[in-house]
């Protein structure tokens, strides 16, 4: 017969309250921004006390860590199951479009994560470590394309920050930007030498 292991249930509770603030903590961000995130707005949507609050996380800052680093884990195992088409440029334009859809769906998020939102607050090291993942895991993804220079992994980063940008400050429900994606793209792959017809001429 076999036997079950034991279940610590005092940490399996002290997991689901650290969820369960960290849930409140994104919807707070969403409704009202990211600077309206406390400990005490906090502690009043999941109706806690601030003291007990602080046994889970002891300030403001240690709440956008854990929200950072669910941010970063949530986008890693997307982009580990995303399914990219053999044609290196589309291939190419299919990370940006997927990284553009995630950073659109939650516009706190894509603050939190890739912008300096919140003065004062860096990551923790194991909050951070999901988005070195991600940083390699695109370099794995992109070499395999044909992409090798490390440069030019960081010049894709930028073109798709630039544009992400300009949507959320410009028209963040809007995909005037967004659009622009192939055309930029088709730039890239010129510029790098990835073999392929046009974006621009196949859509």
């Amino acid at each position: 017969m076999s036997v079950l292991p034991n279940r610590d249930r005092q940490a399996e509770r002290r997991e689901a309250t650290r969820r369960e603030i960290v849930d409140a903590a994104w919807e707070i961000a969403r409704r009202d921004g990211l600077g309206a995130v406390t400990l005490r707005e906090v502690a009043a949507m999941i109706g806690m006390r601030s003291p007990s609050l602080y046994s889970h996380f002891d300030s403001k800052n240690a709440i956008y860590d854990a929200m950072f680093g669910q941010g970063w884990t949530l986008y890693l195992a997307e982009m580990r199951e995303h399914r990219l088409p053999p044609a290196p440029r589309e291939a190419v334009l299919a990370i940006a479009e997927h990284f553009f859809a995630f950073s659109l769906a939650d516009t706190a998020r894509y603050q939190l994560l890739n912008q300096h939102a919140i003065p004062g607050f860096t990551p923790s090291d194991a909050a951070y470590a999901p988005s070195v993942e991600v940083i390699g895991l695109l370099h794995d993804v992109m070499r395999g394309l044909g992409v090798t220079d490390g440069a030019d992994v960081d010049l894709f980063l930028a073109l798709c920050g630039g544009l992400l940008d300009r949507q959320l400050a410009n028209e963040p429900g809007g995909d005037r930007w967004l659009r622009q994606l192939p055309r930029v793209i088709d730039m890239f792959a010129d510029e790098v030498g990835l073999p392929g017809p046009s974006l621009r001429s196949s859509r």
